[in-house]
């Protein structure tokens, strides 16, 4: 009967180990994917920038004939 506890107890542990292990991955993970969404917004940004300067060089070549 102790020895069944004892494992029991065991078990619960490790899942509790390990539930904690994954709050702290999916909190790092979280901190990426906001990181890494900031980022994205900025290259769309600069790349929104780029098409209208691309655009407005392309407006000021000569038509071809």
């Amino acid at each position: 009967m102790y020895a069944e506890l004892d494992t029991l107890e065991a078990k619960i542990r490790q899942v509790a180990e390990l539930c904690h292990t994954l709050r702290q991955e999916n909190i790092a993970l979280r901190q990426q994917l906001l990181g890494t969404q900031q980022d994205n917004k900025q290259l769309a940004t600069r790349l929104d920038a780029a098409k209208l300067r691309l655009h407005s060089l392309l407006e000021t070549l000569p038509e071809e004939t």
